[in-house]
């Protein structure tokens, strides 16, 4: 009897092998070239415009996102009493642009922690959610911070799939053999040049570090690329293509005492990355959001006025990120400007979003190049 079960022992290892081989086999090489941008140049008259200006009717509202629409685009945040508590849903906003301009639909709860628990596989309890971004890789797809247990340090990263009355499918990235928490999303997604996409995410435990997450067509992770440094802690990696084999991260450092923004490079298609390292650029322990302009073009928001680190400022790089000028800078009326958003529309305009008020509001700009070029 122990020797059958020994040869069924064997022959599932033997199996479990070859199915995993066969796997191998037919992966398709990872391409490693990004998909670079051309240089944008500006065109008609220079318009900045705000169009949307929201402001909670209680708690708080933060942490938005930009997912691209036929006819504009959404601004996604999570919305709730404070965060990381369990009322908290993911809410939306659709703008779209017609003859006559731009128009904001009213706010409404875009994904709830209850349907979205529901679509999961297997269900599960989403007790809180977070950071939500678009999944460019797949129509109508999102990623999204969730919680099912404890606060962010157990968060996981949820693979969304929408319907039109909201998540349809959906499941968590396998991002750790070592029970798969503390990784969350907060930047949009990395364009390759064989049309993937790669995902830039952080571990929020321990030993901080920023993540480049390779997917396969459905949604496998196919690798990961670390951004990481001994004495910081790296986090919400924004990544800036700036050739085929070359990009810059710009990553927040959790800890709020050293107050520098930091940076990392890759000259492999993001395959590996340089030791995460201190900028010059003051920072309050604040995410950026930045795109590029085309080459060694950047634009970039940022906290980086120590003397006014409530406000907003654009800036451009023409070197890939080793010196900026200052071009606009946006004041709140109360409380901090944190965790802004930009992204490139397909008719050549940008959008701009960032939480208002300290976590009480979303708003949200749309300009061109022409602007820029004013400033």
């Amino acid at each position: 009897m122990l020797g059958a079960v020994h040869v069924a022992i064997l022959g599932l290892a033997a199996l479990s092998l070859c199915l995993s081989l066969w796997t191998i086999r037919r992966d398709v090489p990872l391409e490693w070239r990004f998909d670079v941008p051309p240089r944008i140049e500006a065109q008609g008259a220079p318009f900045f415009e705000t169009v949307l200006d929201h402001t909670a009717p209680s708690g708080q509202a933060h942490s938005p996102a930009i997912a691209l629409t036929d006819d504009g685009f959404d601004v996604l945040w999570f919305q709730g009493s404070e965060e990381a508590r369990a009322d908290v849903d993911i809410f939306a906003a659709r703008l779209t642009r017609d003859p006559e301009g731009w128009t904001a639909a009213a706010p409404r709860r875009h994904v709830t922690r209850r349907a979205l628990g529901a679509a999961m596989a297997p269900g599960q309890l989403v007790v809180t959610l977070g950071n939500t971004i678009e999944n460019e890789a797949v129509p109508g797809g999102l990623y999204a911070t969730t919680v099912s247990v404890g606060g962010w340090a157990m968060a996981s990263v949820a693979d969304i799939r929408m319907g039109a009355d909201g998540p349809q499918h959906a499941r968590k990235l396998n991002l750790s053999p070592l029970l798969n928490r503390s990784h969350l999303v907060k930047s949009p997604m990395v364009a390759y040049a064989d049309g993937s996409y790669a995902l830039p995410a952080y571990f929020e435990m321990g030993q901080m570090h920023g993540l480049l997450v390779r997917t396969d067509g459905q949604g496998r992770v196919r690798d990961t690329a670390r951004m990481d440094a001994r004495g910081l802690q790296p986090i919400q990696p924004m990544v800036v293509p700036l050739g085929a084999r070359r990009a810059v991260a710009f990553l927040r450092d959790f800890d709020t005492a050293r107050g520098r923004l930091l940076i990392s490079h890759t000259e492999d298609g993001g395959q590996s990355w340089s030791r995460v390292r201190q900028t010059d650029i003051a920072n309050p322990s604040a995410p950026v959001a930045a795109l590029s302009l085309g080459g060694a073009r950047i634009l970039i928001a940022m906290n980086d006025d120590p003397a006014r680190p409530q406000d907003l400022r654009l800036s451009l790089s023409e070197d890939g990120g080793a010196h900026w000028r200052l071009l606009h800078v946006i004041a709140p009326e109360d409380g901090a400007l944190r965790y802004p958003m930009l992204r490139q529309l397909p008719d050549g305009d940008f959008a701009l979003t960032y939480s208002q008020g300290t976590k009480r509001g979303i708003k949200a700009h749309v300009f061109n190049a022409a602007w820029l070029e004013t400033l």
